[in-house]
């Protein structure tokens, strides 16, 4: 499997694979989590991930904004009102091998600062192949359900949980606010007679639970057999109990089913143990799942593991082994993203993998495709893909499909090698494949079709201007709309104003009607406030997600002030957008190990050339000392700022809004709310870590440098360069006791 050994990557490689890697994976999550159907199994969405990780793990730099690390979910379906969670629904990490649950111990260990040999106890139980779900009690009464959604808002689905059996309605001796956390599933029995009534025909158990909770009417989910475990809490008035173990317990006092495999564990050995248990066991189960759950158990340690952007530090999910079948390659489709990348698409015969029915599968790149990795090293054996060959299909988890194998017996006698496209098959423009990228990207911008589209798609989204009543398919029917067009954000905006000046009104269209097309007008009205962060999302500028928009939005807190800072650090940027692509050649040039220091003094030489202005050289300091905003993603928003066309459109869309709102503090009262702090050397009372989490938590800036903006530098024992540059310019240094000191409640 490719993602098992990581094959040797240049720089300008491992970034693109970065950023195929985040498409490809955007669009499974979307098609798994928001619409429940999965176009590829989870096999090839665990592998893609893995890869990503390793690729993030080697190249830490060149981690992206909107890295598939730093997601959950998707975005919540229309159809629905929301539920904002109180406490976000987080994803696990995932565990394939026995030396990944080691790993995980350590790592645990290792941010507790505790030895082999101290006593940690885990628990283990089955993870449900179903649909989460979020149950608010108030009072001892069900006051509302909610699925994960994007993890930070879900569907409001209270009605239809109030039909499943195994959900209590009421409960006696419960907190006074008691948020429980579990999985809705069907077993395979029920599954087996919902086909079988002619009903609707559900590939596999999991939808079948996803559509049956998510129906609009409520008496179509009385009548789906579903079933629920609980086996977390989010929201609590008062602890459930000190452990993991012991709140399991005490759910279950409370009438809720736990499953009854988990089990406590006092080590990885046991831990292994038990996966073994439960795998053996999965067949005789009666209902789906597709790994094991490992959670530190006691609770007050989980609160200082903390959390990583998506994924709690306390728990790792250990995924069963993939499951495979084979299958003909009908035909391979090119679909182009948001940002031009041309990705190609396995359309397949049918076939059903491990209960999943599968008919697509990525096919990743043009060397890929051809059977050589982006080094030119042969994969598959050299063997390449052509239409019609029999291939093996593998999935472990049900999601992500993916190529493992082609049968060369099995090869028509007139299969031809691929051909990948030179041009783009939405407007015809050259797609070309930059010295280092293994991505085609259509040259066509802003008069590519789908370009525009999947940009004005991802604008109107979840996390961008989520505006309602105005999502992909309306986005799609208004830029083929020759009456009402909306090509840019901007015109968004003057929709209402058109809609009135115009004959052809759009309460008289299809899918529309007088009240539809008022409260889309009003929907686009309470969008013109929107905060920073959003906005910045929503301008879908490459390598620029949602976690480092929000980055942004805390250093900067307006749109002027970033887009100045932007605009002055634009010569540095080219500058350094120079370096790179001297770097490049310099490296496909170079043959040896001693010809780094030669690539290196060559890009030296290209930014002092360009003779950077100070204040410009200060600002793109300032945009990359940001902690979390790297060379590459800085560079693309630069530039992207100074392209003239898609400054004009941004500019338009500025004019459209009448407040763009600074991030809330996360902590106003904190003393260290809102300056920027550096930590340095190592610190002996917390990890690194643990001091990040704890600064940010309390409405701090995180900076990885020293500048003249920064407020404080905490010097741990070996502080070196930082200390001395801060003590330069004046900044305030001290030491571990003296900042916890500080910020001691």
């Amino acid at each position: 499997m490719q993602d098992q050994t990581l094959e040797p990557l240049t720089e300008d490689e491992a970034k693109a694979e970065l950023a195929r890697l985040t498409v490809e994976l955007a669009a499974a999550e979307r098609a798994y989590h928001r619409d429940d159907a999965p176009d590829i199994t989870d096999a090839e969405y665990d592998a893609l991930k893995r890869r990503n990780a390793a690729i993030e793990q080697r190249f830490p730099h060149l981690k992206r904004s909107d890295s598939p690390s730093d997601r959950v979910g998707a975005a919540p379906a229309a159809g629905f009102r929301k539920i904002k969670h109180v406490q976000r629904m987080l994803s696990l990490s995932n565990a394939f091998e026995d030396g990944d649950v080691r790993d995980f111990d350590a790592r645990v260990r290792r941010y507790l600062g505790l030895s082999e040999s101290a006593a940690l106890l885990y628990t283990a139980e089955p993870k449900i192949d179903g649909v989460s779900l979020s149950l608010r009690y108030e009072d001892g009464q069900l006051v509302s359900a909610a699925t994960r959604g994007d993890g930070e808002t879900g569907e409001d689905v209270t009605a239809n949980a109030r039909m499943i059996a195994d959900i209590p309605q009421q409960l006696t001796g419960a907190p006074a606010v008691l948020e429980v956390r579990g999985e809705v599933y069907m077993r395979h029995d029920d599954f087996q007679t919902l086909n079988a009534s002619g009903e609707r025909t559900f590939a596999n158990p999991r939808n079948a639970a996803a559509g049956s909770l998510r129906q609009l009417n409520p008496e179509i989910t009385r009548d789906r057999p579903l079933s629920f475990y609980a086996y977390a809490w989010g929201d609590l008035s008062e602890p459930l109990a000190p452990s993991q173990w012991d709140s399991l317990q005490r759910l279950k006092s409370l009438g809720f089913k736990i499953n009854e495999l988990t089990r406590l564990c006092e080590n990885t050995d046991e831990l292994l143990d038990q996966y073994q248990v439960i795998q053996q066991a999965r067949g005789d189960l009666g209902y789906d799942i597709d790994g094991v759950v490992y959670k530190v158990n006691a609770l007050d340690l989980q609160e200082r593991l903390g959390f990583r952007a998506t994924t709690p530090r306390w728990a790792t999910a250990h995924k069963f082994p993939a499951e495979t079948a084979w299958t003909r390659l009908e035909a391979i489709d090119i679909q182009v993203g948001r940002t031009g990348a041309l990705s190609p698409v396995a359309r397949l015969s049918p076939v059903n993998v491990g209960g999943v029915l599968v008919s697509n599968a990525t096919l990743h790149n043009e060397d890929y495709i051809a059977g050589r990795d982006s080094n030119g090293q042969a994969i598959r054996d050299g063997r390449d893909i052509r239409i019609g060959d029999l291939v093996q299909i593998y999935r472990a988890g049900d999601v992500i499909p993916k190529i493992a194998d082609i049968d060369l017996a099995q090869r028509p006698a007139e299969a031809e090698p691929y051909v990948f496209p030179t041009t783009c098959p939405e407007c015809g423009s050259v797609a070309l494949r930059d010295a280092g990228d293994s991505v085609h990207r259509c040259t066509g911008g802003l008069i590519c079709p789908a370009q525009a589209i999947e940009k004005l798609k991802h604008f109107v989204s979840r996390g961008a201007f989520d505006i309602d009543g105005l999502g992909a398919k309306q986005i799609e029917l208004f830029y083929a709309d020759p009456h009402l067009p909306i090509h840019e954000p901007a015109e968004i905006y003057s929709l209402a104003e058109r809609d009135a000046a115009a004959l052809a009104k759009l309460k008289n269209r299809d899918g529309f009607g007088e009240k539809s097309a008022a409260k889309l007008f009003q929907a686009i009205e309470d969008k013109r406030e929107i905060p920073l962060a959003r906005l910045l999302f929503g301008l879908g500028i490459r390598h620029l997600g949602e976690v480092a928009s929000l980055d942004l939005a805390r250093h900067f807190q307006t749109w002027a002030a970033l887009a100045e800072s932007v605009d002055l650090a634009y010569p540095a940027a080219e500058a350094h957008a120079a370096a790179d692509a001297a770097e490049v050649k310099e490296r496909e040039a170079a043959q040896s190990e001693g010809r780094r220091a030669e690539i290196k003094k060559t890009r030296d030489q290209v930014i002092e050339r360009a003779e950077i202005p100070p204040e410009s050289h200060a600002a793109w300091q300032e945009l990359t000392g940001i902690d979390g905003i790297g060379a590459s993603l800085a560079m693309s928003l630069v530039l992207t700022m100074a392209q003239p066309k898609e400054r004009a459109s941004i500019d338009r869309l500025i004019a459209q809004l009448t407040a763009i709102l600074p991030p809330e503090a996360q902590d106003a009262s904190s003393p260290v709310a809102g300056k920027t702090v550096v930590f340095t050397g190592t610190l002996t009372r917390m990890t690194r870590a643990e001091a990040k989490s704890r600064a940010e938590s309390l409405g701090a800036k995180v900076a990885g440098s020293v500048s003249a903006k920064t407020d404080i530098l905490i010097a741990g024992e070996g502080a070196g360069s930082k200390a001395t540059k801060a003590a330069a310019l004046g900044v305030e240094v001290i030491d571990e006791d003296a900042w916890l000191t500080m910020i001691a409640p």
